[in-house]
């Protein structure tokens, strides 16, 4: 499963980055501090996802 659960993330984890980086550049955070922690926090939230479809995938 973890071997699932890293390809997962990859995806995952880039889908999340980009969402939150969007979600800050249209709430008019424009200077690198905040797009920097929306990336951060898109690459954290992508280790719970990530593990709860590999789990739901593998049965």
């Amino acid at each position: 499963m973890t071997r699932l659960m890293m390809i997962i993330f990859s995806m995952a984890s880039t889908a999340l980055m980009g969402a939150f980086i969007v979600a800050a550049l249209t709430m008019g955070m424009v200077t690198l501090k905040p797009i920097l922690v929306a990336a951060v926090l898109g690459f954290v939230a992508a280790i719970p996802v990530s593990w709860f479809v590999a789990r739901q995938i593998s049965g």
